[in-house]
C-alpha cells in the first residue's frame, strides 16, 4: 500500500533511484574500444568481435544491428566499405561506413558462419533462421564492457552507437555531420543525444578567432 507522506517512516524511505546512475550511457573512449577488441580476440569470440566493430562503425541502433543481413554487408564476395539500410525506428535510410578493422573482423566471422546473402548476419542460437534478439545483444554488450573491468551499469548498446559520433563532434564541432551519421531527422535530437550544452558551445566559440 505504501506510506503516506505524513507517516514518520516516510522521511526514512529511500527514493527508488537513490544511488543509481541514470540518463544516457557513457560513450567508450578509444583505448576502451581497443581493450574490448583485444579481450574479444583473446576469448576467440569471432562473432562478437565482428558485431562490436560493426556497431562502432555503423552507429546503428541495436534493433537495426541484429536485423542486418549478409547481403546488406557483402557485395561481390567482399565486405562493403559503405552500406545503407532503412532504419526500423524512423523508416528512413541511413548510410554508414565500415573501416578496415570492421571489414576484416566481419569477413572472419562470415567465413566461420557461412550462409546466403538473404540470411541474417548474426543468427539466433536457437533458431538459425531468425536473428539474435535485442535483449541478447544487450547482454553481450554487458559482457564486453565488464570483460575489461568497466561497470556494466554505466554502458549499454547506445554507448557503442554514441562512441564514434561523440569523437567526431569533439574533434569538429559539426553537429550536422553527426545528425546525418546518426540518421536523426531533427538537429534537436542530435543535440540531446550528444548531451551538448552551453559549455560545449562556449568552448567552440572560445577556440574560434576572427
Amino acid at each position: 500500500m505504501g506510506h503516506s507522506e505524513h507517516d514518520p517512516a516516510f522521511k526514512d524511505l529511500r527514493p527508488w533511484n537513490a544511488g543509481r546512475k541514470l540518463g544516457a550511457k557513457q560513450a567508450l573512449k578509444p583505448q576502451q574500444v581497443w581493450a574490448i577488441r583485444f579481450w574479444l580476440d583473446g576469448e576467440r569470440r569471432v562473432r562478437d568481435r565482428a558485431m562490436f566493430d560493426l556497431a562502432i562503425d555503423s552507429k546503428l541502433r541495436g534493433c537495426d544491428i541484429v536485423k542486418l543481413k549478409i547481403g546488406d554487408l557483402v557485395s561481390g564476395g567482399r565486405v562493403r566499405s559503405r552500406a545503407i539500410i532503412i532504419q526500423r525506428k524512423t523508416g528512413r535510410p541511413v548510410q554508414f561506413e565500415l573501416l578496415e578493422p570492421a571489414r576484416t573482423s566481419m569477413l572472419a566471422w562470415l567465413e566461420c558462419r557461412g550462409g546466403a546473402l538473404n540470411e541474417f548476419a548474426f543468427p539466433s542460437r536457437t533458431d538459425h533462421a531468425a536473428h539474435i534478439s535485442t535483449r541478447q545483444y544487450a547482454r553481450l554488450v554487458d559482457e564486453w564492457v565488464s570483460g575489461i573491468g568497466l561497470r556494466r551499469e554505466d554502458y549499454g548498446t547506445h554507448s557503442l552507437r554514441r562512441t564514434k559520433t561523440s569523437l567526431i563532434y569533439k574533434r569538429t564541432g559539426n553537429l550536422r555531420a553527426v545528425q546525418i551519421l546518426l540518421g536523426h531527422t531533427k538537429i534537436e535530437s542530435t543535440v540531446r543525444y550528444l548531451g551538448v550544452d552551453i559549455e560545449d558551445a562556449l568552448a567552440l566559440a572560445e577556440g574560434t578567432e576572427i
